[in-house]
């Protein structure tokens, strides 16, 4: 082989190889901060990993929240019209967050399915909700949808006799 098409596929080997690492080593460092949206209805199926930062999304359920007399600690239920589930969250909220308005949490799923968050984000304004609730609740409601039609035939068969 010629010095000077060794030298060039040297270069090119050293390149790949180079190139590998670096990707390889970008997505080890990116793992950790990547957290997934999980709507409640995912979560309450189990579908959601434990342990591992997610964001889950949803309207905020009228009367459930709880907040300590003593602490900065509240417990409150999100929910996209199928599921709920219970957040777990220590610290200042913001000031819009309310019952019955759109709030995003960021933390991680415990073993009794109990959302601790870190982080909880309420819509900005009237007319805005998450992209990714509004999503998650448009789905949930879509199936419900399905599933009253698919048992309105039943119910009709059953009344006739």
């Amino acid at each position: 082989m010629h010095p000077i098409r060794r030298q060039r596929l040297f270069m090119v080997i050293f390149i790949v190889v180079i190139a590998s690492i670096a990707v390889g080593l970008l997505s080890y460092a990116l793992r950790e901060n990547i957290n997934l949206f999980y709507p409640p209805s995912d979560i309450a199926s189990g579908e959601a990993p434990k342990g591992v930062r997610i964001r889950a999304g949803g309207m905020v359920v009228a009367g459930s929240m709880v907040r300590a007399d003593d602490s900065l600690l509240t417990h409150f239920q999100i929910t996209d019209g199928e599921a709920q589930v219970n957040v777990q969250y220590t610290g200042i909220l913001p000031d819009l967050f309310a019952e019955g308005e759109a709030a995003v949490v960021t933390g991680e799923l415990n073993d009794e399915g109990m959302f601790m968050a870190s982080e909880v984000l309420a819509k900005h304004d009237e007319n805005y909700t998450p992209p990714e609730v509004a999503e998650a609740m448009q789905e949930a409601h879509d199936r419900a949808k399905t599933k009253d039609v698919d048992a309105e035939p039943a119910k009709a068969q059953t009344s006739k006799y």
